[in-house]
């Protein structure tokens, strides 16, 4: 689906989704469509691994795009076992930040929102798969903005 054809539309779901979260449904939709028209946003499916069975194939969840926006910088107050902690044995030059929208209206089947644990594959040039992981995330009137460890190993 392209996100241009989405009219930007603040159904009944919407709402309660917004409010849910205390936001507001207005702003949250601008800062959506903003992001699924940005030029520099990217093509990217989202995955979900089963809870139950970590040797089962991961759930498609959908088609989304994702705005990278830099490195992750952690808060300039954690101490070293924040970070230690945060960071574990990850290089912290793998975290990333992006926002991510979901191609699919709201309240269609296929709409989904990304949460901790999913994997992202993002479409870059030239062919290219980049895996990330998705180890945190906050959401507010501008959009919902992940935290990202991108896989530095090569995809079979």
């Amino acid at each position: 689906m392209n996100p241009n054809d989405q009219q930007p539309m603040m159904d009944d779901v919407w709402v309660q989704m917004c409010k849910a979260d205390g936001l507001d449904p207005a702003k949250r939709l601008a800062a959506r469509q903003a992001i699924l028209n940005h030029g520099d946003a990217q093509d990217c499916t989202v995955y979900r691994p089963d809870e139950n069975d970590p040797d089962a194939e991961e759930e498609d969840l959908g088609d989304a795009r994702i705005l990278f926006s830099g490195p992750f910088q952690a808060p300039a107050d954690w101490d070293e076992e924040e970070l230690a902690e945060f960071f574990g044995d990850d290089d912290p030059e793998l975290f990333v930040t992006a926002f991510i929208e979901c191609e699919a209206k709201p309240a269609s089947p296929g709409f989904f929102v990304p949460d901790v644990g999913d994997y992202v594959a993002v479409m870059a040039g030239a062919g290219e798969v980049q895996m990330f992981y998705v180890c945190d995330y906050s959401e507010d009137d501008n959009g919902l903005q992940c935290i990202l460890i991108r896989d530095d190993q090569p995809l079979d």
